[in-house]
């Protein structure tokens, strides 16, 4: 089975210096009929002004992923970790029993683009932690590369969940293919660009939710970066 998540039917968020799409419920967006899928409970698009952020604040039991698309992304935690993200950088925040951090556009005169993901942990009240990798383009054209599992193989970051993320850049006449095993399921958010997934014709900020199926098909006559969410049913 195949649905559809649109870019246009997303929740918005608007408060001057942020400007963020939900893909699924979240803050003072809500929907029933898209209220997480799986353990993947958010997916918000995120553009920040220049020198502008989300202050201090605390999270608990989540597995927190941020992928930047464009501009400096500058993070602090109470873990004493501190670092600028930047395009092609992926930052995993296992917030366990407790953390408190902040997000901020590092640069004074262009804003930052990214993705916020959380993921459901398995485990609760873990020891918080944190970890991020650089993943650039070339890994990622024209197939599928691994930058979040359980287990932290093929040099992606882990998590606290039986889900694997897969990110892939195609250019015109790319075709991949990801078998789905017995039980699992997949959403696959298209970031920009346009291509189609098992046939259905998709574009920048569209998602579509995979159930029942064996294979999941991506296909691209144009450019297209997409992240593909490998996730127990």
């Amino acid at each position: 089975m195949l649905e559809i998540r649109k870019s246009t039917d997303r929740g918005a968020a608007s408060f001057g210096w942020l400007n963020s799409r939900h893909s699924f419920s979240f803050g003072d967006y809500f929907d029933p009929r898209h209220v997480g899928f799986g353990p993947l409970l958010v997916i918000n698009e995120d553009r920040v002004q220049p020198s502008r952020g989300f202050g201090t604040h605390g999270h608990r039991n989540m597995e927190i992923i941020s992928y930047v698309l464009d501009g400096a992304l500058e993070h602090k935690d109470s873990m004493g970790n501190g670092s600028v993200l930047r395009y092609g950088d992926v930052q995993r925040m296992s917030a366990g029993t407790g953390v408190r951090h902040s997000e901020y556009n590092h640069s004074e005169s262009e804003g930052v683009h990214f993705l916020q993901i959380w993921i459901e942990p398995n485990v609760k009240d873990s020891a918080p932690s944190y970890e991020e990798k650089h993943f650039d383009a070339e890994s990622k054209q024209g197939r599928l590369r691994l930058i979040v599992s359980p287990d932290g193989r093929e040099g992606s970051v882990s998590v606290q969940q039986d889900a694997s993320v897969y990110a892939s850049i195609l250019n015109g006449q790319d075709r991949i293919e990801h078998q789905l095993d017995e039980g699992r399921t997949a959403y696959v958010h298209v970031i920009r660009g346009r291509l189609e997934i098992n046939g259905v014709a998709l574009q920048g900020g569209d998602a579509l939710k995979v159930t029942a199926e064996k294979l999941v098909m991506l296909t691209s006559a144009e450019a297209a970066e997409v992240l593909l969410f490998d996730l127990p049913y």
